[in-house]
């Protein structure tokens, strides 16, 4: 029923460069570079203050904004996810893209009335995880079996890259032609990239085990109700709520304890760097050590990074809090999914996966609020980050609690599962 990419040889090798599916993996991390999880995660606190200056709002009113996007992702992702499932990714990532683009670059026509910024923030959450790194795994995932954790690894670089590059270039775009030129750049650079790279994200044809498990892996309702599933959803919620609150806060967190704007945004960067180092090397332990205890050490570090965020006076200490956050998100981004086709297989996986992305931004909706909300009534931001790294330790001890993986079905079970399959 669809057009899928060809393999051109059923011996080629996950661990060869020239496997097929690597071309995949580059395009599709290329995309994540200019997505909602990247271009608009990472540049909101580089735009928070100049927009609140500009407009006399407060910043509990802007971070506002970033909660409509947060619960619009939250609201759209199970669906998306059920698309995903069921059609071939570009479907969704083109359309996504165009709308992201335009949305994002329409910010430079922005009016003083605050429902226009939530209006437009609203819209960019509905097609955000269009765009993200959801829209991509389950792609990937037919194509890479032994090898996936370092696919992931790839696929999410493309996300450390633009949190590495994209605040200090939205910076510099502020310092030399304004804030409203800037959103119009970043959105023209999001259709720029997305829509030609979207267009060569593809699902493997062939026939393979990997796609033959899919058809035993769990239903939406088994995944629901398993206790693994709801574990994995209390990590992503707790470390949701901390590190999207950092990073929203992170350049204004600086600068108010007397550090340079464009030094704060070096720090922003160098977050992203650290979310690079942290997903590329967690591909790799995900591969060759048992995932949980992985996920225990990277979250522990993002733990101590929230910590020392909340008593930087710095800019030494707010790079080093700030990188051990992003080593701590670039992991905990690679595990979820890895977790997620591990311990329920691909059928129902992209569905699984937008229901975690629901917990993740709702969360991600509350931490930006709560940290604008402690600032006006404190004029602090340490108090709160405390709590927010135990809460980080404790989703880091919770993925101790996660069981071996299940041992893969055998032929005769997979048999079963697609006659089982084929009646329906």
């Amino acid at each position: 029923m669809f057009r899928l990419a060809k393999l051109p040889a059923k011996t080629a090798i996950e661990s060869s460069i020239r496997y097929p599916g690597w071309r995949v993996v580059f395009a599709a991390s290329a995309c994540v570079f200019v997505s909602f999880g990247s271009l608009f995660v990472y540049t909101f606190s580089v735009f928070l203050k100049p927009l609140a200056n500009e407009f006399h709002w407060t910043r509990e009113a802007v971070s506002a904004a970033f909660a409509f996007a947060a619960l619009a992702v939250a609201a759209c992702s199970p669906p998306l996810g059920l698309l995903l499932d069921r059609f071939p990714a570009r479907r969704i990532i083109l359309p996504s893209f165009v709308v992201f683009g335009c949305a994002f670059a329409s910010l430079s026509l922005l009016t003083p009335h605050l429902w226009h910024l939530y209006a437009v923030f609203t819209l960019l959450g509905i097609v955000g995880n269009g765009t993200a790194h959801l829209a991509y795994t389950r792609a990937l995932s037919t194509w890479f079996e032994e090898r996936r954790g370092a696919a992931f690894s790839v696929l999410l670089a493309g996300g450390a890259l633009g949190a590495m590059i994209l605040p200090l270039f939205a910076q510099s775009l502020i310092s030399a032609f304004g804030w409203r030129n800037a959103f119009a750049v970043l959105g023209g650079m999001v259709l720029a990239v997305g829509l030609p790279l979207g267009f060569r994200v593809r699902e493997r044809s062939v026939v393979s085990r990997t796609e033959k498990l899919a058809a035993a892996g769990a239903t939406i309702a088994e995944g629901l109700r398993s206790r693994m599933f709801w574990i994995i959803v209390t990590v992503l919620f707790l470390c949701s709520v901390s590190q999207n609150g950092a990073i929203a806060h992170l350049s204004a967190l600086l600068t108010d304890r007397g550090i340079p704007a464009g030094r704060a945004a070096l720090a922003a960067s160098a977050l992203g760097g650290a979310t690079l180092v942290g997903r590329l090397f967690t591909g790799w332990l995900l591969d060759r050590y048992f995932a949980p205890r992985v996920a225990f050490c990277i979250l522990t570090i993002a733990a101590a990074g929230t910590l020392i965020l909340s008593r930087a006076h710095s800019m030494l200490t707010g790079v080093i809090g700030a990188a051990c956050i992003g080593i701590g998100m670039g992991g905990e981004a690679d595990i979820t999914p890895y977790l997620l086709s591990k311990y329920f297989g691909l059928r129902s996986f992209s569905t699984l996966y937008g229901f975690s992305w629901t917990a993740y931004a709702i969360a991600g909706a509350i931490g930006p609020v709560i940290m604008g909300k402690a600032f006006d009534l404190t004029g602090s931001y340490r108090t709160l980050l405390s709590e927010l790294a135990l809460a980080t330790l404790v989703a880091a001890a919770l993925m101790l609690l996660l069981p071996r993986y299940s041992l893969p079905p055998s032929d005769e079970e997979i048999q079963i599962a697609e006659a089982a399959r084929a009646g329906d």
